[in-house]
């Protein structure tokens, strides 16, 4: 990610976390996100760690890719039944690109938990990066649509 900073310490072991330099440019970086992107990006809970509408530890349950030109991508996450009342779904119009990069590098958890994640503009949409617990998801669109509940 370009802004946000996600290390692994093994010496902890768990995660050093740095979202302030994306949050101090995010006001200027929304100005040309898509408006889902935009909504999605900044809303209050967003990276607020104990907030229930905070993306950290949502529980990636289920990618849908299209195999038609005319469907979405699909990012299904469960809630963390520790602190959110509710799973997220992400739906991502005019894909461009999707990759998942698995670390294979920690193998004490079961599931894999958002770490962070930061929202870019990019020439037509914007690019979603989500650091997992042992993998990333990176995704390239027009614009995405969060719904937190479910799809």
């Amino acid at each position: 990610m370009k802004y946000v900073n996600v290390e692994w310490n093994p010496a902890l072991p768990g995660f050093q976390l740095d979202a302030s330099v994306y949050l101090n440019e995010l006001p200027r970086l929304s100005e040309d996100l898509p408006p889902g992107a935009r909504e999605f990006a900044t809303a209050p809970d967003h990276y607020r760690f104990r907030a229930a509408r905070c993306v950290k530890d949502l529980e990636l349950a289920d990618i849908h890719v299209p195999v038609g030109k005319g469907e979405s991508l699909v990012l299904r996450f469960a809630p963390n039944e520790w602190k959110h009342e509710e799973g997220l779904c992400l739906a991502y119009e005019g894909v461009t690109h999707f990759s998942v990069a698995s670390d294979r590098e920690i193998d004490w958890t079961e599931v894999e938990t958002v770490v962070l994640d930061e929202i870019t503009p990019a020439p037509g949409g914007c690019v979603h990066e989500i650091a997992l617990t042992d993998s990333t998801i990176v995704v390239r669109c027009a614009d995405l649509r969060a719904t937190w509940g479910g799809c």
